[in-house]
């Protein structure tokens, strides 16, 4: 016996079927996003930090980082992880490693002080590139952003920081 079926409830079952499996995408993508945690995002324009270097950039850190953005020497970097690099080279940075924190200073006489990622801030493990370099890292070195003054020993607000470089007062935004 052959049975027929209307256009109509042909349409109608797909639909149904449609709603539902977009139903359940919903709800798993739901589920993953709170297993997951809200992440945080920051955004930031950092010029002369340790006089040498220019950031700009940003993402989102929660479980991990994913961010990234401008980078520039503006005057040779004579040491740490960034040693080598001279004026004008630079074009990107991306994060490596998300961080539960690190220690820096911002000047060569100071004592090493903590740092930790936490809501206003995000500390990194983070790839540094020049243009000739291509897709491979120039220099990897942690670095901070923060809402805040992190350096309470030093007059201003030091709120970003590159390892063997130093700090920058920065313009710094951070949201969820």
């Amino acid at each position: 016996m052959h049975t027929t079926t209307s256009v109509r409830t042909r349409v109608l079952v797909g639909a149904t079927a449609a709603l539902a499996a977009a139903a359940l995408m919903l709800v798993i993508g739901a589920s993953a996003a709170v297993a997951a945690g809200p992440n945080t995002n920051f955004a930031f324009n950092a010029r002369g930090i340790g006089g040498a270097v220019a950031l700009t950039g940003g993402g989102a850190f929660g479980s991990s980082a994913h961010s990234g953005g401008g980078f520039s020497c503006t005057s040779p970097v004579n040491n740490g992880p960034l040693a080598g690099c001279q004026t004008g080279e630079g074009v990107r940075w991306d994060s490596d490693t998300l961080l539960t924190g690190t220690n820096f200073k911002c000047v060569a006489s100071e004592a090493l002080k903590p740092v930790s990622t936490s809501d206003d801030t995000v500390v990194l493990n983070a790839d540094f590139y020049r243009a000739g370099d291509g897709i491979n890292e120039s220099f990897n070195a942690n670095m901070f952003v923060s809402t805040h003054d992190i350096d309470n020993e030093i007059p201003g607000v030091q709120n970003v920081w590159v390892q063997g470089v130093g700090c920058t007062t920065a313009t710094v935004h951070f949201g969820s």
